[in-house]
């Protein structure tokens, strides 16, 4: 089934005017990039799952949470083994949810198995019913889990909410209560990583606004967009000339690692507005590039981050493929040279819950920019 029309138009309109470069005056819908639009696939069969595992019970306390840093100095950076295990105690609902939800929604678009969308809809139904994640009792890692696994749900469901295949249309009263349940967050998390100081807008303000980004182009809110084109602007602007990120700086032995956590929000969100005409890339004299090579060298050469620190660099996060997806959307916005073609391609298909699944999918389609 092909692109609804008038999605095409306002998705046209759009491309538009990020290839000329234009801010958008008009009220055209707020669209994913192109490969959101993917028809889902029929490897599999249509009929319903035999069985649809038990959602995870829907996370309604307090979002007080212990942090996995717990007891470390200002840079926090040392990791606590006790402090983690009770942590991932407490958010273990809204982890599996986040995994779960979106891997049933990657296999349903891999293979149509209706039982597969059935399950995710009824999981994020049962949550957004029950007011899941609203609490506004919370600290700094409770706040950060919210916008995680906003972030994770709602660019999760845009695949089915932008799908040719319209698979939602049987699904009117859940989709109303699921996206209104995001839109609910998405306002929750803007006031809840507003107005911080500069010295304390580190990655987890630019999840905050990846998350807000996903959540209003599923919802149609230009409120939540242009919040999140604002958020990444503060992001650039923190950029120094040299790559770096100043308050990323910080973490010490786990500078690079934070420098690169970094660039999966960023890159999305200036992916995202960049398909509905806003263009980012010049940000802060191409912030987003320097950055980007920045951390490339760092994985190559960590001399430099170990210079800057005074700490040798922790390569363990590093070393999952997962944590690279980010060069999908980079290499969409910017022509990338051969060498980090290259680096993708061994690495690929990438695939980050955080990143609504299958990233290299919704990006196979897109072009790079100039």
């Amino acid at each position: 089934m092909k692109t609804p029309v008038v999605a095409r138009i306002g998705l046209t309109i759009a491309v538009l005017g990020a290839l000329f470069g234009e801010s958008t005056t008009y009220a055209a819908d707020l669209m994913p990039p192109p490969g959101y639009f993917s028809a889902v696939g029929e490897k599999g069969s249509k009929k319903d799952a035999d069985s649809c595992p038990t959602a995870p019970t829907p996370y309604t306390g307090s979002l007080q949470f212990t942090s996995k840093y717990k007891g470390s100095d200002s840079a926090r950076a040392t990791f606590n083994a006790e402090a983690d295990k009770e942590f991932r105690t407490q958010i273990k609902d809204i982890t599996d949810m986040e995994r779960g939800a979106t891997k049933l929604i990657t296999q349903y678009m891999r293979s149509g198995n209706k039982g597969d969308l059935d399950c995710a809809m009824s999981w994020l139904d049962s949550w957004a019913k029950a007011g899941a994640l609203e609490s506004t009792d919370f600290n700094h890692t409770g706040k950060s889990m919210r916008k995680w696994a906003l972030g994770s749900l709602s660019s999760s469901y845009m695949r089915l909410k932008f799908s040719s295949s319209r698979p939602l249309a049987a699904y009117g009263e859940q989709s109303k209560e699921i996206e209104n349940w995001f839109s609910t967050l998405g306002s929750q998390v803007v006031r809840d990583w507003s107005d911080l100081p500069l010295k304390k807008i580190n990655n987890h303000s630019y999840w905050a606004a990846w998350s807000v980004m996903s959540t209003a182009v599923v919802t149609n809110r230009r409120d939540l967009f242009d919040w999140s084109v604002q958020e990444f602007k503060v992001a650039a602007n923190q950029v120094d000339n040299d790559g770096y990120l100043p308050n990323e700086l910080k973490r010490r032995q786990r500078a690079l690692s934070y420098h690169n956590y970094s660039l999966p929000p960023l890159t999305m969100i200036a992916a995202f507005a960049q398909v509905n005409g806003v263009d980012l890339r010049q940000e802060n004299n191409g912030a987003l590039q320097r950055l980007a090579n920045r951390v490339m060298q760092g994985v190559d050469d960590q001399d430099a981050f170990d210079q800057k620190t005074g700490n040798d660099q922790d390569m363990a996060d590093l070393k999952e493929n997962s944590k690279f997806a980010w060069l999908e959307p980079y290499c969409a916005l910017y022509s990338c040279a051969p060498k980090t073609q290259d680096w993708k391609k061994k690495m690929e298909p990438f695939n980050s819950f955080r990143l609504g699944g299958e990233v290299t999918k919704v990006f196979n389609r897109q072009g790079a920019g100039s």
